[in-house]
């Protein structure tokens, strides 16, 4: 069952139109949530996002998408799926309704909701894992505020995952015009040199991440490490200790191999065992 602007439907019906603007131009955005046992993670950050990347898209927010609103309008859904207690996987899409062409005839806002189960309510890095990336270089990101939104424009990301399959590759890094690392294919990304946790500044256009903020947080409670934001050369990769890439569903991802350099996982899962504390705390 999905949610179309609040009504539960069977998935898989005549759901979305041909006209529909997020089809046709991409004019759309989202949020991707975990949900455990009724409880949306850092729904606050999330909500607030979303809200903060209507208004950059010119999107006319309507007046009852109040945090409150949508919160239940996600339970509701889980709800409908048998998911009210478990834990899930959800997508809040939001898009500008049909009509025009590149410019909107109008200023309707339409959303959907759809869930999917996940099998942990919490986070997790397993012992004796692979995880090799490299760096996808045939398309760049622009440095740009666009770029730090979690727009449907994504075919970067979906030209770099399927690079990421033909060559045996768990992830890729992706690169902005001034060819600087800015994050994953599916998250932001850390690297650790001693006690000195980087990660690239928005400025440099990478997706303003819901749990980079987490982690960010936890960085700048804990003494033991000092949190740099600034931009991310490809050559500094091979000196690192570790690297990570963040994102809400997995938590934190350790990548184990780029090209000939193999790194470590303990702050990753120093940070793994803050983050299910703090949420277990709230």
């Amino acid at each position: 069952m999905v949610n179309l602007n609040g009504q539960i439907i069977e998935k898989g019906t005549d759901q979305l139109s041909l006209e529909n603007r997020g089809y046709k131009f991409g004019d759309a955005l989202f949020e991707t949530l975990k949900v455990v046992n009724g409880n949306i993670l850092f729904w606050e950050d999330h909500y607030f996002r979303l809200m903060a990347a209507m208004r950059i898209l010119r999107m006319e927010i309507p007046m009852n998408f109040t945090m409150e609103f949508l919160e239940a309008e996600i339970l509701r859904t889980l709800a409908a799926n048998a998911l009210e207690t478990g834990n899930a996987r959800v997508r809040l899409n939001i898009d500008r309704g049909e009509g025009g062409k590149y410019a909107p005839e109008k200023q309707a806002i339409n959303y959907s909701i759809l869930t999917e189960t996940l099998p942990s309510a919490t986070y997790a890095i397993p012992d004796g894992t692979t995880y090799v990336v490299d760096l996808y270089k045939d398309y760049l990101i622009a440095p740009n505020l666009i770029s730090t939104l979690k727009t449907n424009n994504k075919i970067v990301h979906v030209l770099g995952s399927i690079y990421a399959q033909e060559n045996a590759l768990d992830n890729c890094l992706l690169l902005n015009t001034d060819k600087q690392v800015i994050e994953a294919l599916n998250g932001n990304v850390f690297m650790v040199v001693g006690q000195t946790v980087k990660t690239p500044p928005l400025a440099d256009g990478c997706l303003k991440g819901i749990m980079r903020k987490q982690v960010m947080d936890l960085l700048k409670d804990d003494p033991t490490y000092e949190l740099v934001e600034a931009s991310l050369s490809p050559f500094e990769l091979q000196k690192a200790d570790e690297l990570f890439v963040t994102n809400v569903i997995q938590g934190l991802q350790p990548i184990y191999t780029y090209r000939k350099k193999t790194y470590g996982d303990k702050v990753a899962k120093a940070l793994v065992a803050q983050l299910n504390a703090k949420i277990k705390g709230n």
